[in-house]
């Protein structure tokens, strides 16, 4: 039988390249969620910031945000997992930063749980951008000094520039905490020139995200099938046992994949997705959905 849990990443993957969904990719998923297909996904993204592009879709189960550092159900609104940095290293971060005159932008759920984006007044090219490609989000929230409070969980410390300007704070954090923070640089896709080096807790990538929605779905990570395009999905690709690169994908992807699908601008992962519903219909044409998500971890 094929398997019938996905998990695909976002950016590069399911959505084009202009970070939209096609009307192709909206019908597919919603009918093959029908049919009671498990799919969901697992982005470097925030809830506010995903759900803005994809909430064409109803999504039900489990999905991954910032990078495996929150699991999050979209039907109760609740945070059900995750890993966040503790106060003092987080400080810590900001201060080498602050040092080499970067200032980050500091992701963290508040004490209710929600999302918060805590950061000093917006100077730098990148960090505008950013910010402006978010207008009215609710998240956003300017301090003198930027700090971690004590009430707050830091999901992710994000600075955004040059890569001459971030790979030195990289191998300073590197070399002082090692493998007790989780790093991460990437070329970020629609600021031209720019990437994003990002700190996180050790534990917060997608490979340990995809273990607890695994667990969450009541299935074993080799049951399911993942999709991505970028380094941040290398995890997922590690664990999973049906790994489908968007041709448009990293190299160490496309290396690493079961399969090579269409680009993300040719609807690669829905393209995919139909081909196993329709396989599903053949073989086992009484198959519903009978799997729930209990909202437990």
């Amino acid at each position: 039988m094929p398997n019938k849990h996905f998990l695909t990443d976002l950016d590069g993957t399911l959505l084009q390249s202009d970070a939209t969904l096609s009307e192709y990719t909206i019908n597919v998923i919603n009918n093959a969620l029908k049919q009671g297909i498990i799919i969901s996904y697992a982005t470097a993204r925030s809830y506010i910031s995903s759900h803005k592009i994809v909430s064409v879709i109803p999504w039900k189960y489990p999905i991954i945000l910032y990078n495996g550092a929150v699991i999050f159900d979209p039907v109760s609104s609740k945070v059900i997992g995750g890993y966040w940095l503790g106060i003092e290293t987080t400080n810590e971060i900001i201060q080498l930063g602050r040092e080499k005159s970067l200032i980050p932008f500091l992701f963290a759920l508040d004490e209710e749980d929600k999302e918060r984006v805590l950061h000093e007044k917006l100077l730098r090219t990148g960090d505008l951008k950013f910010y402006e490609s978010r207008p009215g989000d609710p998240r956003f929230g300017e301090m003198p000094q930027l700090e971690c409070p004590d009430s707050f969980r830091t999901l992710i410390i994000t600075y955004i520039g040059l890569l001459e300007e971030l790979e030195p704070l990289k191998a300073e954090i590197q070399q002082k905490f090692g493998n007790l923070v989780h790093v991460h640089l990437m070329k970020d896709q629609y600021i031209e020139n720019h990437y994003f080096l990002e700190f996180s807790h050790r534990m917060a990538n997608k490979k340990e995200g995809l273990k607890q929605w695994s667990e969450l779905m009541h299935c074993q990570p080799e049951e399911v099938t993942v999709f991505g395009d970028n380094l941040n999905d290398l995890g997922m690709f590690e664990a999973a046992g049906t790994k489908v690169a968007v041709s448009n994908a990293h190299s160490t992807l496309i290396g690493l994949s079961t399969h090579v699908a269409k680009s993300n601008d040719e609807d690669g992962v829905a393209k995919y997705i139909a081909g196993v519903t329709v396989k599903r219909k053949r073989l086992s044409p009484s198959f519903g959905g009978n799997s729930s998500f209990r909202g437990e971890i």
